[in-house]
């Protein structure tokens, strides 16, 4: 791993994005493995794909750690909320879109 500042060239930066990139990728995959494994668990306790208050909190904890990092936190929410979108998605290709929402 090569730091920002100590790259020297565009190549270099080029090959430091890459690799990044493929450590972002792993990462939404272990994330989404734990999303697969709650839509296992939620489907025999009858808990919807979509619990808005989690959603909620787990926005808010990424704006908080953008603010931190030095980044726009209206990014990283939009960002994330299409990241949580395609998670509930995912969960209700396995909960039935039955249990898509919470009750009203």
């Amino acid at each position: 791993m090569t730091r920002p500042e100590e790259c020297g060239s565009m190549a270099e930066i080029r090959a430091e994005i890459d690799r990044v990139d493929r450590e972002l990728v792993a990462l939404f995959a272990e994330r989404t493995a734990y999303i697969d494994r709650a839509a296992r668990i939620k489907g025999p306790l009858k808990l919807p794909a979509r619990i808005v208050p989690r959603v909620e909190e787990v926005v808010e904890n990424v704006r908080r750690e953008a603010d931190v990092h030095g980044l726009p936190p209206d990014l990283i929410e939009k960002l994330w909320r299409r990241l949580i979108d395609w998670s509930i998605a995912r969960e209700e290709g396995v909960l039935g879109p039955e249990w898509g929402e919470e009750p009203k």
